[in-house]
């Protein structure tokens, strides 16, 4: 539960980093008052309106900011590779999900809850300096899985100028780049999980074809072969670990 909050924490810290750097960036419009230390001028109840429009980004920030999309997307391949259609279920495929990304992420939600969420709670740092500390452990593995050319994409994007080292990038331009990097790697994923099983389908269509049995659907026969082939090679173990290896290797 505390690697949670942690992770959570996190998340819900970095979205306020990204625009403090916006403001600093002067892309902020005049009129918004930032303060590191708090909302500024803000009323009390505007506060308490803006701290639930954040909440409602935070879904979003745990499936693009964490391992989550990169796993959903294999598990999605392989149910489509072996053509059983609803199962695994959704829910059961999304909350293997959500304990595998917990898993993931550990690690990271331990750095950030003793150098963040812990001093912050206890008094011992402002907001801003909870911040400042919590994102370099998010940043550094977002900055891992993710690919030259995409932060290259959007720095031009952003038209902000070269950073010297990867500290300087904002995260305004690490969070889309690493987003489009796990799309493309789940993808890549899922294409070599995906050739064994199509093989068994042309070899049981081709079967099928030559003995004249055009009536008989492929999928009906390939089905229970694929099914064995997956377990008896322990799939899932071989899966899952070549997913979380991915992360930590």
């Amino acid at each position: 539960m505390r690697v949670a909050a942690a992770l959570v924490a996190a998340i819900l810290l970095l979205p306020g980093q990204a625009l403090a750097q916006a403001a600093q960036a002067g892309t902020v419009p005049q009129n918004v008052s930032v303060n590191v230390n708090g909302i500024g001028s803000v009323s009390a109840p505007l506060q308490v309106v803006i701290m639930l429009t954040l909440l409602t980004f935070l879904p979003a920030a745990l499936v693009i900011m964490t391992s989550f999309t990169r796993i959903v997307i294999v598990f999605h391949f392989l149910r489509q590779a072996l053509g059983t259609q609803e199962m695994p279920s959704n829910q059961i495929l999304i909350g293997l999900t959500l304990f595998l990304t917990a898993f993931i992420m550990a690690p990271v939600a331990e750095r950030v809850h003793a150098l963040a969420v812990q001093p912050a709670l206890a008094g011992q740092m402002s907001i801003g300096d909870a911040l400042s500390a919590g994102a370099p452990p998010l940043r550094t593995f977002m900055l891992k899985q993710t690919r030259e050319t995409d932060l290259a994409l959007f720095v031009e994007l952003s038209r902000s100028p070269r950073p010297a080292t990867p500290d300087d990038l904002p995260m305004q331009v690490v969070i889309p780049a690493f987003a489009i990097s796990e799309l493309k790697t789940g993808f890549q994923m899922g294409f070599f999980l995906f050739m064994p099983f199509l093989l068994i389908d042309l070899v049981v269509s081709t079967t099928l074809l030559s003995m004249g049995m055009l009536q008989l659907p492929p999928a009906m026969i390939s089905l229970p072969f694929k099914v064995l082939l997956f377990v008896m090679v322990d799939g899932w173990n071989l899966l899952v670990s070549s997913i979380v290896r991915s992360f930590v290797a």
